[in-house]
């Protein structure tokens, strides 16, 4: 079996590059040479562009910014030439080469955008004048770009998009771009278009802020003296976003400190929803990165982002946020409530009625999607818990104690949960802190991750001739403390959740013989071969699901990449038997002895195999 994938050629080498205050060289007069220096200027690159004829030879937009002096615009045809004569194939080649021989200054980027027709020149560059300058270039050093002649190409322009604040108006940080590689630049275009309108106007806007939170995490002189930055670049996020920020401690130092606060910005990057970074103030940041609350900020539902957002531990809630009046005599309740594993599809009737028919106030977990509060109508408060790893116990009463609160005042409260409440979702804790507090919640049953995660990743977690029981447990105890976990049944199916972040320790305590390791399991252990797959954001549209062995899927999430919370884990034969023309001979005498052929025909020869996203199917639900 393969280790690793084979690389599959004809892709590109994807890069942000940041030419601050480098020089970019652009042939051609024509709107595409505006919009290339455009692009560059944005990107705080020096842009010389060089147009036979010059300035009057120019589209307007050029030599508007050659006269703004953003730019610096030249006449090719003027420039010293060893060329006999101007309409020599060679000509404008050598004319480029001095060029760029004899500046001071390196020229990092050329751009050829006369190979295309323009309104305002009737001249297009012939491939073999085109040929003529890459070649020079080449002896240069200096990458090139020729617009229409892919097979010049040193690298090529993605179809790009800038998103605007939609608060301010402005430019924000975050920008795309797709690539075709050739086979389909017009189609490129129209895929761009589709995931711009895709995704919320606020998105820009939540960049620019989650960048701001990011600067307050770490001062400038804090960053210099620890060097505790974490997240490099959009690849190097932490593999594991669940590990638990660390409490502040009364002997922290300023390396911890930033560290602890760095750890906060990835998950609020992970868990917040779009809108609500995007309205984030300085002083929610501050209390985000403090740690020390656990409930988030309050915000108005996504169907009404324009209202004003109460302030950060506002919880005066006196006055109905429909600004009715409320008698005094009005009995307030809570409903705790289970949204399913994500798709808004899977609510069931009840969850949908608490959310968009009966309650004044949602306090939600952070791991319901943003799909599922968007349901919330008009004026509705929703409040995201801030319940991240190192920070559950406290975050957890201060739900609570703000249920009961509202509850007090005559509003309706959902406590709204992934899931099933009563799935590892402390729905117990809270029935009976409600009730000592003259509260008994109505509990809303919801369709569970356990069950529904791996129905999405094609896995039964019983089936006749694979799998005859199954368990469901967790992977981590009470304030982080380790679990025992049950032993290797051929016939079991053991669905393990938030086990994703202590891979490792699952694995180990699953399969070793060492007794000090053993000891945390009841029963034999499982054979290193054992299917496995890992199920992240089950029924989203990321969806993904890594299909293994316990001993390679370890190495297997390493190498695709970053989490994408929550994960489950689905341990057992029933994971490969419903693939392809599937396998229901698992459980019959002997069958162990064609394992490897089970295992070598599922994971298609390969030691694990990845899929993204949903059915199709689900697009229309």
């Amino acid at each position: 079996m393969e280790a690793f994938p084979t690389p599959t050629g004809g892709a590109s080498l994807l890069l942000a590059f940041k030419p601050v205050k480098k020089h970019i060289l652009i042939i051609g007069g024509n709107s595409l040479a505006a919009k290339r220096g455009f692009a560059a200027l944005e990107a705080e690159a020096n842009v010389i562009v060089l147009v036979r004829g010059g300035l009057d030879a120019a589209c307007e937009e050029l030599r508007w910014r050659a006269k703004k002096g953003q730019l610096e615009l030249l006449d090719l045809d003027v420039l010293p030439c060893s060329s006999a004569a101007p309409d020599d194939v060679y000509h404008d080649a050598k004319a480029i080469d001095t060029f760029i021989y004899s500046r001071p200054t390196k020229i990092h980027l050329l751009c050829i955008t006369d190979t295309v027709s323009s309104l305002n020149t009737t001249s297009r560059r012939t491939y073999a004048s085109a040929a003529e300058i890459v070649r020079e270039c080449h002896h240069r050093n200096v990458p090139v770009n020729v617009t229409d002649m892919p097979d010049l190409c040193d690298f090529t322009f993605m179809s790009s998009q800038r998103f605007n604040d939609a608060e301010t108006g402005q430019p924000s940080p975050l920008q795309f771009g797709i690539t075709t590689n050739g086979q389909g630049c017009r189609l490129a275009g129209r895929v761009r278009r589709d995931i711009v309108a895709s995704l919320p106007k606020e998105i820009g806007g939540a960049v620019a802020k989650v960048g701001r939170l990011r600067q307050l995490a770490k001062n400038a002189e804090e960053q210099e003296e620890t060097g505790a930055e974490q997240e490099v670049d959009e690849d190097g996020a932490p593999v594991t976003p669940n590990e638990p920020v660390p409490q502040r401690g009364v002997n922290e130092t300023a390396k911890e400190r930033v560290r602890r606060r760095i750890k906060w910005v990835a998950q609020v990057s992970e868990y917040y929803p779009i809108r609500r970074l995007s309205h984030l103030t300085d002083r929610e940041m501050e209390a985000i990165l403090d740690g020390r609350d656990g409930l988030g900020t309050t915000f108005p539902s996504s169907h009404n982002p324009g209202s004003p957002t109460p302030s950060l531990g506002d919880s005066d809630l006196s006055t109905s946020v429909h600004e009715l009046s409320l008698s005094a005599t009005r009995q307030g309740r809570i409903f705790l409530v289970g949204s399913g594993p994500g798709h808004p599809s899977l609510l069931t009737v009840a969850t949908h009625a608490a959310l968009t028919k009966h309650a004044d106030l949602v306090l939600s977990d952070k791991l319901v999607p943003d799909a599922v509060l968007a349901l919330i109508p008009l004026g509705v408060e929703v409040r995201i818990a801030r319940k991240f790893p190192g920070n559950a116990e406290g975050a957890q009463m201060e739900l609570m104690e703000a249920a009961v609160e509202a509850a007090k005042r005559g509003l309706t409260v959902v406590r709204l949960k992934q899931g099933d409440p009563t799935v590892y979702g402390r729905a117990g804790e809270e029935v009976i802190y409600f009730r000592a507090h003259g509260f008994e919640p109505v509990v809303v049953p919801g369709v569970s991750s356990a069950l529904a995660g791996p129905i999405f990743a094609g896995i039964p977690v019983t089936q006749r001739g694979a799998a005859e029981s199954f368990t469901v447990c967790t992977g981590v105890g009470r304030q982080g403390k380790e679990v025992t976990l049950p032993g290797y049944e051929r016939g079991r199916t053991l669905v393990i959740l938030m086990g994703v972040a202590r891979l490792r320790q699952v694995l180990d305590t699953l399969q070793s013989e060492d007794s000090s390791t053993s000891s945390r399991r009841e029963g034999a252990a499982y054979p290193s071969r054992t299917p496995i797959a890992l199920i992240e954001r089950a029924s989203m549209p990321d969806q993904r699901v890594i299909y293994s062995t316990l001993q390679d899927i370890s190495a297997a999430l390493e190498t695709v990449g970053d989490q994408r919370p929550p994960g489950m884990l689905v341990i057992g034969w029933s994971v490969l038997s419903l693939w392809d023309r599937g396998d229901m001979t698992i459980l019959e005498e002997g069958a162990d002895s064609q394992d490897e052929r089970r295992l070598k025909a599922w994971l298609e020869d390969k030691l694990w195999r990845v899929t993204e996203g949903l059915n199709a199917e689900w697009e229309e639900w």
